[in-house]
């Protein structure tokens, strides 16, 4: 978990590749792994999909996190879009808002062979660990899509400039 004592992507930052990445923008998603005590979690907005005849999420992830030791240990996950009601959830699985009990009890979780998925996610995937490399402080992973449910996405959750951004109403 990171904690920053002012916002991290405040101008002036002194960083302009944080001040850069802020303006990007993007869905937020929680990627998953594991079963039981050793089900992990981490909000994702760092990712991008590559088309072909093996489909395939990039993604950024903190390497010393929980999940990406589970995704290792186990070689699949669940990545679930999140909408706009799951914004405290996105809080939680980032690390930066209270999670009593533990993340997995803030919502409701189906446990999957791949790992637990958010029922209330209607576009989700589920996903094998096929490669990683060390990219700035981060760890590229790049997980094959092996299933993909794909739902209403009338409120995405986004993310820009470090704060969420309502979509419009439809």
């Amino acid at each position: 978990m990171t904690i920053h004592t002012s916002h991290p992507f405040a101008d002036p930052d002194p960083d302009p590749a944080r001040r850069f990445r802020g303006r990007l923008g993007g869905a937020i998603t929680v990627w998953t792994a594991g079963a039981g005590a050793d089900r992990a979690g981490l909000t994702v907005s760092s990712l991008l999909v590559a088309l072909g005849p093996r489909p395939a999420l990039l993604a950024l992830l903190d390497p010393d996190s929980d999940l990406v030791a589970e995704l290792r240990a186990t070689g699949r996950g669940v990545v679930q879009l999140l909408a706009w009601p799951d914004r405290g959830l996105a809080e939680v699985f980032a690390g930066t808002a209270p999670a009593p009990g533990g993340p997995f009890r803030q919502a409701s979780w189906e446990q999957t062979e791949h790992g637990p998925r958010l029922t209330s996610a209607s576009t989700w995937a589920a996903v094998r660990l096929v490669g990683e490399r060390p990219v700035g402080w981060s760890v590229e992973v790049t997980a094959e899509l092996e299933r993909v449910e794909i739902g209403e996405d009338d409120q995405p959750l986004l993310h820009r400039r470090g704060r969420y951004v309502r979509p419009p109403a439809p």
